[in-house]
């Protein structure tokens, strides 16, 4: 059997159906022998960045592994945006790189190359990757292939990266002769995770003011049943942070909002007045706890739920204090927390605490009524209107930046419908090929992405992968001419110079739609906020791809945003400052006794 027949057949038996490729000279093999398995597809994006982008969305959409080949050298190199997407949100993708053949390796000769476009992917990889390893014997392919497999999913998952020489890719193995790994055995820590719930619930049944946080680890655990039947049963307000904020409807009586520097004011003031604080499966990173950390929630008691130590240990350097660290996967440790009967000592002011998110929520709206009445469109109303239309069970992927902050902000969730973002490396140019993964991942179906147009231009190339494939991606580009978001540092920063972040700061000006449509794009162009919803239907219900240029003014903003060096509760807007203060009440941490 071929070798490179062999890899193409374990992918296969690990559940993928499609590979995204970039052809090259160290990767021809491993892409021939994709082709002509029988039950398996390859997809060609335009590039390798792309490639390793859409392999991460489909690892997401699928909740098993994605794949991606590239070649040697550049082809291998371009991988690595992609594949730090996926490591800092622990996605297991399963990344293959060709490599020049191992006699023309060069070893350790100390010069920089031998063979054509030879780099060393290894070390480039080691630090992103959860194993990346380079195969010198045709014999321990099987190994080395069920080793990264296992490495991409237990413990914290992740990427891998498995770089096979072009002349081991070829040679003829005899599969029943190969070695394979054995996976070391799992030490049961579960009486310390025990002991650990027992001193959780009888924090939390002492709470008067209990607040849920839960993270993307809840999905990759696989847990999202269990969070929701702990949000249900203890009916306490839940705060997701972004990557977990479809977990509920948005009507959800217990759902509050998203929180941090970038989050809503009501969430903010709900976090930052709590006197518990039970968070499972977030790090918690300085978006969520708003710089300094001291400052995050400094009158609650903090439990704090991580598969890694690492996570756990980082805390205490940065001094904020957890009450209760524990180290366990994040369905183990709900399954465990709702099979135990918590009692309940303040069911009266739990009741006042809820109202009092209540009257947060009202008085701080995202996204006020005459928003919806500006002669421009109001990206707040905009995203408002777009999710009043998508559907249940519809998947959206977004791009980084105010594009996706007015997303976390306005954009109200219905049932069953999911959002994708690369959380953490929140590369600008992931949702175009995100959206590609998406759609394969569900065979070909319907995926809503909204992207900005500096994004975009990250990976515009991708456009011609969705017609090429005629996938029924719907594309809303919210365009202001530049990087609103960088704008809005240099709005505090540099006093409103936009220097490399607008047309007139040295970026180009460019007809996007002209673009699509050279493309094969089906498009469309909104000015006005009146005809917002008409053409948001049409380019849902519209066959095929579907580009929707959406103008927004260059002077919209995230409102509000947290400014760096003050708390999360200090949320005010950058606009209208006078007022909001006017109005702004902020009970003390014990007001609610």
């Amino acid at each position: 059997m071929k070798l490179s027949d062999f890899v193409a057949d374990f992918l296969y038996q690990k559940g993928i159906s499609h590979v995204f490729v970039l052809t090259g000279g160290a990767s021809a093999h491993l892409i021939d022998s994709i082709a002509k398995h029988p039950k398996l597809e390859y997809v060609c994006c335009q590039h390798e960045q792309a490639n390793a982008m859409a392999a991460d969305a489909f690892s997401r959409v699928t909740e098993n592994f994605g794949a991606a080949i590239s070649t040697s050298g550049p082809g291998a190199t371009n991988l690595l945006t992609g594949i730090c997407s996926a490591y800092y949100d622990s996605v297991p993708v399963l990344y293959i790189t060709g490599q020049v053949a191992t006699f023309r390796n060069k070893k350790g000769t100390g010069v920089r190359q031998i063979g054509f476009q030879e780099t060393d992917i290894v070390p480039m990889f080691k630090h992103v990757t959860n194993y990346a390893v380079y195969v010198d014997d045709a014999k321990s392919i099987r190994y080395e292939l069920e080793k990264a497999a296992y490495l991409a999913k237990h413990g914290r998952p992740g990427p891998v990266v498995i770089d096979i020489p072009d002349n081991l890719q070829r040679a003829e193995i005899n599969p029943k002769r190969l070695k394979g790994f054995i996976a070391p055995r799992k030490v049961n820590s579960e009486n310390d995770v025990d002991s650990k719930i027992n001193k959780c619930l009888e924090m939390l049944s002492r709470a008067k003011r209990p607040v849920a946080v839960f993270g993307w680890g809840v999905r990759m655990a696989g847990a999202a049943k269990e969070a929701r039947e702990f949000i249900n049963k203890q009916r306490m307000p839940f705060l997701p942070t972004w990557a977990v904020s479809d977990l509920l409807p948005s009507n959800h009586p217990y759902l509050v909002g998203t929180f941090g520097t970038h989050g809503t004011r009501y969430a903010n003031f709900a976090i930052q007045n709590a006197d518990f604080i039970l968070s499972v499966g977030s790090r918690l990173d300085t978006k969520a706890t708003g710089s300094p950390v001291t400052t995050f929630a400094r009158g609650a008691q903090k439990v704090v739920v991580d598969i890694d130590k690492n996570e756990l240990d980082k805390f205490r350097k940065f001094g904020l204090k957890i009450d209760l660290p524990v180290q366990c996967d994040a369905k183990t440790f709900l399954r465990k927390l709702n099979r135990k009967t918590i009692g309940v000592k303040n069911e009266k002011d739990k009741i006042l605490w809820l109202n009092q998110i209540k009257i947060w929520k009202n008085k701080y709206p995202v996204c006020p009524a005459h928003y919806h009445k500006e002669k421009r469109i109001n990206p707040y109303s905009f995203i408002d209107s777009l999710s009043s239309i998508c559907k249940e069970k519809d998947i959206l992927v977004a791009d980084t930046g105010c594009c996706l902050a007015w997303i976390m902000q306005a954009f109200k969730f219905k049932k069953e419908q999911r959002l994708f973002h690369d959380w953490n490396n929140t590369a600008m140019g992931w949702a175009l090929p995100a959206a590609i993964g998406a759609s394969f991942a569900k065979n070909k179906s319907r995926v809503i992405c909204v992207t900005g147009d500096g994004s975009l231009q990250m990976n515009i190339q991708e456009l011609g992968t969705i017609v090429r494939h005629k996938l029924p991606v719907k594309i809303f580009l919210i365009n202001n001419s530049g990087y609103s978001m960088i704008r809005q540092t240099q709005d505090q920063w540099f006093n409103s110079c936009y220097v490399a972040s607008s047309v007139k700061g040295g970026l180009p000006k460019l007809d996007f739609s002209k673009i699509a449509k050279a493309y094969g794009f089906y498009t469309l162009n909104i000015f006005k906020d009146n005809d917002a919803k008409k053409y948001i239907r049409k380019a849902l219900n519209k066959n095929g791809p579907v580009f929707c240029n959406v103008h927004i003014g260059h002077n919209y903003r995230v409102i509000p945003q947290v400014k760096y060096g003050r708390p999360n509760e200090d949320s005010e807007p950058l606009l209208n400052r006078k007022e909001f203060l006017k109005n702004m009440i902020i009970p003390p941490v014990d007001s609610f006794k």
